[in-house]
């Protein structure tokens, strides 16, 4: 049952102190207006360079009847609450590499040559939309270093190692060190990663919850505790690199540590994005798992050569399990953000998760491989194995689908990419 007087979010934000912010509370508006039930909207998408395995990626049924490939095996739990979505085409993706991955938010034409020029991509647009309303306007992280350089075909290689554009000509840097985007959401004395940033905050907190719903109070411990259990990872890390670390100057940082085991590094990076979801500190993230002619290894796996070279052989056993591995991720955060609730739904239910990549397979982008997770705030059915193929080109655009997402998260446009149109379907 919700406490009968109601605590209002700037109330609570004074409470607990300005370095945290706080998760959804039934107790409490969202937002500063009074009486906001509403939770709100986000939207992030998980990226894996050098397409997928076709043979095993594929969905037949809905809802809990479902039955999914191999490679999507993973999400099985989750089948009620996805959309396994084939066929859509982005027209001026389709091709060789570079070229396929700097517009797969954007379907913007890209430019050759040394002058770099495509367009905004989706994210960031949604960005901009919320930037009054959240600490962090997005997360854009990445567990690749991107590349420079050109490549054959004669398209920059920042086209192969970024997604999130803010401008035609600027893609957004990824942030590859967990303990610095820790630091973008909670700032202040986060950034200096000694004892806790809760430490000083935990008795005002506790002092909250007492003027908080059960149910809430249960919300407060379990994100409190999240917070923490992140914060500890990172600084753990911090540790072996500053342990590794040649000797520096005591008034510089000490390098932020990267974990060299590739599942450790993105369930990190997802549990921060599921910290700035939590909290309404962003509502948009991208996360760069693996970027295009990635040069991404698996030790873990039992494979000794890079991901891209096993992708040119994408119906081999080695390089399914790399696809698989992605796709474990991609699981790791929807299972996060559906055990975080919100009132009568959950962190899941309000988001949109996209995974995606550039390629079907090598160097073909006729159609994009691609899984929705969430509902967004009930919006978006979900349950579904949906197929574009046989639609006709005009109505399987990749960017027909960024616009029916836009418009439920309150962005209308009248056009975007190379699309005026809605996805019928979705």
């Amino acid at each position: 049952m919700i406490a009968k007087s109601k605590v209002s979010r700037r109330v609570a934000l004074q409470a607990i102190g300005a370095t945290v912010a706080l998760p959804w509370l039934e107790s409490m508006p969202v937002f500063a207006g009074e009486a906001a039930k509403k939770a709100p909207q986000r939207f992030a998408c998980m990226f894996i360079g050098d397409g997928i395995s076709p043979p095993h990626w594929w969905s037949k049924g809905n809802g809990a009847a479902m039955e999914l490939g191999s490679s999507l095996e993973p999400l099985a739990p989750f089948k009620e609450k996805i959309n396994v979505i084939n066929g859509l085409h982005n027209k001026e993706g389709d091709g060789g590499h570079a070229k396929c991955t700097g517009n797969i938010l954007s379907g913007a034409a890209l430019q050759r040559g040394r002058t770099i020029k495509g367009g905004v991509s989706m994210d960031q647009l949604l960005a901009k939309h919320y930037e009054e309303e959240t600490a962090q306007p997005s997360l854009v992280l990445g567990c690749e270093q991107p590349v420079s350089g050109f490549h054959e075909s004669q398209y920059s290689m920042v086209y192969a190692s970024h997604i999130s554009w803010r401008n035609p000509d600027s893609p957004i840097p990824i942030e590859l060190y967990p303990s610095l985007a820790f630091d973008s959401l909670f700032g202040g004395k986060a950034g200096k990663l000694q004892g806790s940033i809760l430490d000083d905050v935990l008795g005002q907190a506790k002092d909250l919850s007492g003027k908080v719903s059960g149910n809430d109070k249960a919300k407060l411990e379990e994100y409190l505790s999240s917070v923490r259990e992140t914060e500890q990872r990172v600084q753990r890390l911090n540790k072996m690199a500053k342990d590794d670390a040649p000797a520096v100057p005591a008034n510089q940082r000490p390098p932020a540590g990267q974990p060299k085991d590739f599942r450790e590094y993105c369930r990190l990076m997802c549990d921060i994005i599921a910290l700035g979801f939590q909290t309404d500190r962003s509502r948009v993230a991208t996360l760069l798992m693996s970027r295009d002619l990635s040069g991404q290894v698996y030790p873990f796996l039992g494979i000794r050569d890079d991901h891209h070279s096993y992708s040119h052989s994408n119906e081999g056993k080695e390089f399914q399990s790399i696809v698989k591995c992605h796709i474990e991720q991609y699981a790791y955060l929807i299972d996060k953000l559906s055990k975080m609730k919100e009132g009568e739904r959950s962190v899941l239910d309000n988001s949109c998760l996209m995974f995606v990549s550039e390629h079907w397979n090598a160097h073909n982008g006729n159609q994009v491989p691609l899984v929705l997770a969430g509902g967004l705030g009930g919006t978006l059915q979900t349950g579904r194995s949906l197929d574009y193929l046989k639609a006709g080109n005009d109505k399987r655009k990749l960017c027909s689908l960024y616009l029916s997402i836009m418009d439920r998260m309150g962005l209308k446009l009248p056009e975007f990419g190379d699309s005026k149109e809605r996805l019928a379907g979705i």
